[in-house]
């Protein structure tokens, strides 16, 4: 046990108490606001920039990809920040409540229209987005890593990521449905700006409020209340000498969110070009988010039956079959196609779900090992790999596309066809063959976790 571990006294209330369901909807509530508003961005910020404040699509792409990289090296320094929070509202609840207003105004922001000219338009848009993106940062990183500071039993772990990802997905389906039809009925009687905006006001109304709901309905029972060792940026260097769990994980995100990045990308060429079919492309879209709604509820009972390792070994696989299955079935058997797309989205949506649920117990083993509890620092340190994954999602569609001698807006040739279909199967099912070599090294299974757990609360207890 370290020198530092004996220096930490926590509140020792009892860490198996049964999460009510309502403070559960309360947590998941912070996702569905987080998506409501910053899907919104990701979805329809660029299409607004080109097409409404007249931004141009280079300079906009620029933009958002010089922005995307300050987002992801801010995390480790946000992360720091929080772990050093210490307030009458506890470490994480604070950046929900006292950023949920600006992160709607904000949000409204990047969809208004100044009378600016060209330069000034950009420089608008850089500040607004940028201050934006940093924002999310300060909420989604304190917000993931609350879970960890809710509870520590892995099955209430479980129900809490469970219904949080309900969550998340409806904010998905309220964006991909809602906020285009809003904006195009209000800016019929208005105007197309007006309507962005308008659309973007009710989205981050509702979004602050959600946030302040979670706030209010949360409670941080695990809190450490003195640490003698400063909380530091190199913090992350020691958790990744010792904490190998967290190696893994941050590898497993990397994997995931970069597949994700290509499935979404592609998936429109993949519809439109090689089934032929730009009408499906919705319908496809939804089959990828809809599973979501049905699967995860049973999350728990999966993960009681089958062993965290096991469940992820079996929706891998199932996400690997329906990917491959497109390889062999004819671009017209549509209900085939739409079927694979639903059998890989299950599985995909499975372990993406439950990867988060995994993080906790990196925590908890980090602060095993070191003697400090470094909740907003991992999840930020799993918020920049994960948009690290994105990033490199995003980048391998186009190089690939392009290398097969892809044209826009054209009949493509059967080598373009041939590029197209590699990358929407062969490329994530190589990818998703990693995943499930890189997640048997997570060492901590069922029985692991129980010693470290119980080794926590003997320290809690004793004071050592």
């Amino acid at each position: 046990m370290s020198s530092l571990a004996k220096k930490e006294v926590y509140n020792s209330e009892v860490q198996s108490e049964k999460i009510r369901f309502k403070e559960k909807v309360g947590y998941a509530s912070g996702d569905l606001a987080c998506n409501l508003i910053y899907q919104t961005v990701s979805t329809y910020l660029l299409f607004f920039y080109t097409d409404v404040f007249g931004i141009s699509a280079a300079a906009a792409g620029t933009m958002f990809l010089i922005v995307r990289a300050i987002d992801a090296l801010s995390d480790p320094f946000i992360g720091t920040l929080v772990d050093k929070t210490n307030s009458r509202f506890g470490k994480f609840r604070p950046y929900l409540l006292f950023g949920a207003v600006p992160f709607a105004l904000l949000a409204i922001l990047c969809f208004t229209t100044p009378n600016f000219t060209g330069s000034g338009k950009l420089v608008y848009a850089y500040i607004t987005y940028t201050a934006l993106s940093v924002l999310y940062t300060c909420i989604n990183v304190p917000y993931g890593a609350l879970t960890s500071a809710i509870t520590r039993d892995s099955k209430e772990v479980v129900d809490l990521t469970s219904v949080r990802m309900v969550f998340a997905n409806l904010g998905g389906l309220i964006v991909a449905f809602c906020v285009p039809l809003l904006a195009g009925t209000i800016g019929e009687s208005t105007s197309t700006a007006t309507g962005w905006q308008a659309t973007m006001t009710i989205m981050g109304i509702a979004g602050a409020l959600l946030l302040i709901f979670c706030f209010r309905n949360t409670t941080e029972r695990i809190q450490v209340k003195e640490v003698h060792g400063k909380i530091k940026f190199a913090d992350i260097f020691e958790q990744f000498r010792v904490n190998r769990p967290l190696i893994v994980l941050c590898t497993f995100f990397i994997i995931i969110f970069g597949i994700n990045s290509i499935s979404n990308s592609v998936g429109i060429y993949y519809v439109t070009y090689n089934v032929g079919r730009p009408d499906l492309v919705k319908w496809y879209g939804l089959l990828g988010s809809l599973p979501a709604l049905i699967i995860l509820p049973f999350l728990p009972v999966l993960n009681k039956k089958l062993g965290k390792k096991n469940l992820m070994r079996v929706s891998l696989s199932l996400t690997i079959v329906g990917t491959l299955a497109l390889l062999v079935i004819p671009p017209t058997a549509i209900p085939l196609i739409l079927t694979a797309r639903l059998l890989a989205a299950a599985g995909s949506l499975i372990a993406g779900g439950f990867m988060w649920a995994l993080i906790p117990e990196t925590i908890e083993y980090g602060d095993y090992k070191t003697g400090k509890r470094l909740g907003g620092l991992i999840y930020a340190m799993i918020g920049f790999f994960f948009k690290f994954g994105m990033a490199l999602g995003g980048i391998v569609p186009g190089l690939v596309l392009q290398q097969f001698g892809y044209v826009a807006d054209q009949v493509q040739t059967p080598h373009a066809l041939t590029g197209i279909l590699i990358t929407t199967a062969v490329i994530p099912a190589v990818l998703l063959a990693v995943a499930l070599i890189v997640i048997n090294f997570y060492e901590l299974d069922e029985n692991r976790y129980a010693e470290v757990v119980k080794a926590l609360e003997m320290r809690e207890k004793t004071g050592r």
